[in-house]
């Protein structure tokens, strides 16, 4: 809808490319990019991560495993099968409650993972301190110590976290084996905490999770109950035997037509799927035959059919069903 000045316009073109400015008004977004708190959203889960989530059997199953064994669940499979959304999923269905990330790349090393320590800002407060009068004794050291997802994931509590080690083959080739010991273990140490003297053993620290502190004493934290581990990988490396004994492998396939279609009914609705839906189901699955393709992309584009836009005008559909290997 065109208004005249003044009014608040809507439709789908809320981007005209006409260099005036206008008042719109923005439509309901997907079920899976809501952050205001509603059911599904990045409040309720920790991350915008689409739910219900659904799998084969055969895969829940291996997932099953690796709950019961106590070991982490290695996750492989071609982009947009979900793995990431795996860990989401799990928190979710089994009441976990927010989802610890650790986000791979080049740089990631396991201290990053487990805490870090500012000690340049405690001794800049200390300074400050001094400067000002205050004595000689320095800042609460617990106020410089903050954990990693992973440190957070092994504070002790009565249920276990889930933590997400997302994009592991991107990190350094060493940083699978320098995992061991801490999965193995449970435990690790910080060794600023354990020096201190004995009258300050036990000390406050901040955490992966929002405005939350956790008491560590002598330095040590160690799991009570080992967490969820999900570790995703593309394959673009293997691991090493040793890494690969201690985890459950699991590889997700590509949806089918039938799992297609009840994703779609379970993101969108039962009367999510508008005129022209099947079209959008077959064109989806030529595509992804010829190359790479994301169930989310799926989903997009039926989204955007069932809010009335034409997908085959001007090349959107080319646009949303692009695909995701080889040269752009």
């Amino acid at each position: 809808m065109t208004g005249r000045q003044g009014e608040v316009e809507s439709g789908w073109r809320l981007f005209r490319g006409d260099g005036r400015d206008r008042e719109v008004a923005f439509p309901d977004p997907p079920p899976w990019r809501r952050f205001d708190g509603t059911a599904g959203s990045a409040r309720e889960t920790g991350a915008p991560r689409p739910l219900p989530y659904l799998i084969g059997d055969a895969e829940a199953d291996v997932v099953n495993a690796a709950l019961h064994l106590r070991r982490p669940l290695l996750v492989t499979g071609r982009p947009g099968t979900g793995k990431s959304s795996l860990a989401y999923a799990v928190a979710h269905e089994l009441r976990l409650g927010r989802v610890l990330s650790w986000h791979v790349n080049s740089r990631a090393t396991l201290q990053d993972a487990l805490y870090r320590y500012d000690a340049i800002g405690r001794l800049r407060e200390t300074n400050l301190r001094r400067d000002r009068g205050e004595g000689a004794g320095g800042p609460d050291i617990g106020s410089y110590v903050r954990l990693g997802p992973l440190g957070t994931a092994l504070v002790p509590g009565r249920r276990p976290r889930v933590l997400l080690v997302d994009e592991l083959d991107k990190g350094d080739v060493d940083l699978p084996n320098d995992l061991l010991g801490v999965f193995e273990e449970g435990e690790f140490e910080i060794p600023e905490l354990a020096r201190l003297p004995e009258e300050q053993a036990a000390v406050e620290v901040l955490t992966a999770d929002p405005r939350t502190r956790t008491e560590v004493v002598r330095g040590r934290v160690r799991c009570s109950e080992f967490p969820v581990v999900v570790i995703t990988s593309n394959g673009e490396r293997d691991f090493p035997p040793a890494f690969l004994r201690r985890c459950v492998r699991l590889d997700l396939p590509e949806p089918d037509e039938e799992r297609l279609v009840e994703i779609v009914r379970a993101h969108l609705g039962e009367g999510a799927a508008p005129d022209g839906a099947d079209e959008l189901l077959h064109a989806f699955l030529a595509r992804r035959g010829r190359g790479e393709l994301a169930t989310d992309q799926l989903l997009n584009a039926v989204f955007l059919r069932r809010g009335g836009i034409d997908l085959d005008a001007d090349g959107l559909l080319d646009a949303v069903l692009h695909r995701l290997g080889g040269t752009v």
